[in-house]
């Protein structure tokens, strides 16, 4: 893993399945740690604002997101 990944991580505020998960004031940055041109922002209704995901991986992600974001502490 690069050294940009692994600042991205330990920034990050929940890591599951390999997708770090960063809160910010209005939502979530997500962002694939083995494919880190595959990222997401999430609004704070659990929207999709912008990605670079296709339909599949924004359905797991998305997912993933709802089922952990009581872990992220918001």
């Amino acid at each position: 893993m690069s050294e940009k990944m692994i600042q991205i991580a330990e920034k990050a505020d929940m890591i599951v399945d390999g997708y770090a998960f960063t809160g910010y004031e209005s939502g979530c940055r997500v962002i694939d740690l083995n494919d880190p041109v595959n990222a997401m922002v999430i609004s704070g209704d659990d929207e999709v604002i912008e990605t670079t995901m296709d339909d599949i991986e924004i359905s797991i992600v998305l997912d993933l997101y709802k089922r952990n974001k009581v872990f992220m502490g918001s």
